[in-house]
């Protein structure tokens, strides 16, 4: 046979595709190399991921009692369904998971189209519903369908439902607190999940030879308030009435016991379903509520959760009047023998403020000024003490300072700077207005009246449990200061007494109980100005001659009589 030469331009082609090769070759060997020695810890660790299921085990929020061990919130066990996608589509057609679709969509309350699209999405697992009750889950088990699996978890729920709202406040959908008690306390309510990791295939079936770590939750604690539950439900009913009869805008009460701080009732009206928080509670604000923006929904729903008696400051009016009186006393400026005239008004650097009747009280001393609610006494109190020594009590009672209640979102109050009070804002502040306050400073601030002069700080946590009940950690009474002495204290409880039993106090009377208060009514500001409507109330005390207890009520806009004394 004879041999063709290989020409050189082929031999070249050659030796290309040789290098070429080669070089592929080299590359290929680089590259399995880098996959063995530089990725192999990242990709060992996506293919545990991939075999790999790690679920939440839930830990139980704990639960809130009322100082007599009245459940005002706790958890209640409630399901979850899943669906692994997957193993679904091996069992079944697209017609039958439409089908299955349906089936769901009336007992887990969802429409069927959105069910499918969640019963065929390219994930190993998925949740189709949660809080499911258990006859929700009974009626599910017994469809027997595969792919379908049912988790147990908890939900919140507030067995007296529109009960201490704004107080207690509402958890989020994964159970964290969002306001109110649920917030404040979180860290101590919420608990600590924990993990189940367990060995599947990739679309989550538990591998036979597959190990397991189980790591258990750990329970949230119980929190124990300084509520009482009986208390509170009488003044709740009692604002109720009141909102009928007055159709103000709100009612607001707080009641305290004076010597321990501890917060006995707090109600607020309207309040809300902290079961269902994101719903309005009356059929009209309801159908507002569906034509609102999404940020005006955001607004609405936190006007509805926000506790007023903390977060809200008003003008206290004549209630105000207990700490101007017991602050001159107490400093030196009068003394309870000294008078002061009336004539239903005082000129103040040419500034004439007017009482609010219209009769001339005369001449009267402190006590009886106090139960004539008396304006210009009170406005010539304010004078005699000063600038500076007004300041120093209104420091001392706190009232210039947050009183360090444990609740979320407190609010100081609004009030000239000393240095830019004139005789007429003195004299002004000196019966309650041109100052702002918020409800809990007020009752605290007075409280310390009822308890020989020594203010206490404000609480509505008693102490913390575990689930056997065992006390964790127990808050004490924390007395902040002494503001006035014993003597002054005994006498401005003298007063207070007289205002209810020959004052301007007597719808407060109670027959066998020696009953003290002071009532109170001023103007709103609106717009930066004074409004047409009022903030009416009565601060009290009982019994004055060892007080357990003391309480504030504001009506806030009552329409129609609105004036207390």
């Amino acid at each position: 046979m004879k041999k063709v030469p290989v020409k050189m331009i082929n031999k070249k082609r050659i030796a290309l595709g040789f290098v070429i090769i080669a070089f592929l070759m080299a590359l290929l060997a680089f590259r399995v190399a880098w996959i063995q020695i530089v990725d192999a810890d990242e990709l060992t660790q996506k293919a545990i991921d991939q075999q790999t299921r790690d679920i939440t085990v839930e830990a139980k929020r704990g639960t809130i009692y009322d100082r007599n061990g009245k459940e005002l919130a706790t958890s209640i066990t409630c399901y979850t369904l899943w669906v692994r996608p997957a193993e679904l589509a091996e069992n079944k057609s697209s017609e039958q998971i439409t089908e299955i679709a349906q089936t769901l969509s009336p007992i887990v309350g969802k429409e069927a189209k959105d069910i499918r699209k969640i019963l065929v999405k390219e994930q190993a697992l998925v949740k189709i519903s949660q809080y499911l009750e258990k006859d929700q889950a009974d009626e599910i088990r017994e469809l027997n369908i595969p792919g379908l699996s049912l988790s147990e978890a908890t939900r919140r729920y507030y067995p007296l439902g529109n009960f201490a709202s704004q107080l207690l406040g509402s958890v989020t959908i994964d159970n964290t607190g969002r306001t109110g008690i649920e917030l404040e306390y979180d860290q101590y309510l919420g608990g600590v999940n924990g993990r189940w990791v367990k060995n599947t295939d990739l679309v989550g079936n538990v591998l036979v030879d597959g190990s397991e770590e189980y790591y258990e939750a750990e329970d949230g604690l119980n929190v124990v308030l300084t509520i009482d539950e009986a208390i509170q439900y009488y003044a709740e009913k009692a604002l109720a009435k009141g909102m009928e009869d007055t159709k103000a805008d709100r009612i607001m009460c707080l009641v305290m016991n004076p010597k321990t701080g501890e917060i006995l009732a707090n109600a607020v009206t309207p309040g809300f379903d902290p079961n269902d928080a994101t719903e309005p509670v009356t059929e009209e604000d309801k159908e507002a509520y569906k034509e609102m923006t999404e940020e005006e929904q955001m607004s609405f729903l936190f006007k509805m959760w926000r506790n007023p008696i903390v977060s809200d400051t008003y003008e206290p009016g004549s209630t105000f009047k207990l700490i101007t009186a017991s602050s001159a006393l107490e400093e030196g400026a009068i003394t309870e023998n000294d008078t002061f005239n009336c004539g239903t008004k005082i000129n103040i650097s040419g500034i004439t403020l007017h009482c609010w009747s219209t009769h001339d009280h005369g001449v009267q001393n402190i006590k009886q000024a106090l139960g004539n609610s008396c304006n210009p006494a009170l406005a010539a109190v304010a004078t005699k003490m000063g600038v500076k020594s007004f300041y120093k009590y209104i420091d001392l009672y706190g009232i210039t300072s947050l009183t360090g209640i444990d609740y979320p979102g407190e609010t100081n109050s609004i009030m000239y700077s000393m240095e830019n009070v004139g005789p007429v804002e003195l004299a002004t502040m000196g019966y309650g207005q041109s100052i702002s306050l918020t409800p809990i400073q007020l009752l605290t601030a007075v409280s310390s009246i009822g308890n020989d002069g020594v203010l206490v700080q404000p609480r509505y946590v008693k102490a913390l449990t575990d689930s056997n009940g065992k006390v964790v950690k127990e808050f004490e009474t924390k007395e902040v200061r002494k503001v006035l002495s014993k003597d002054v204290a005994e006498r401005m409880r003298e007063y207070m007494e007289y205002v209810v039993f020959e004052g301007g106090g007597g719808a407060a009377k109670i027959p066998g109980y020696r009953v003290g208060g002071k009532t109170g009514t001023a103007n709103k500001v609106e717009g930066g100005k004074y409004g047409d409507y009022y903030y009416s109330s009565f601060l009290g005390m009982a019994p004055m001659d060892d007080p357990k207890v003391a309480i504030l009520v504001v009506v806030d806009s009552p329409k129609g009589a609105y004036y207390v004394r």
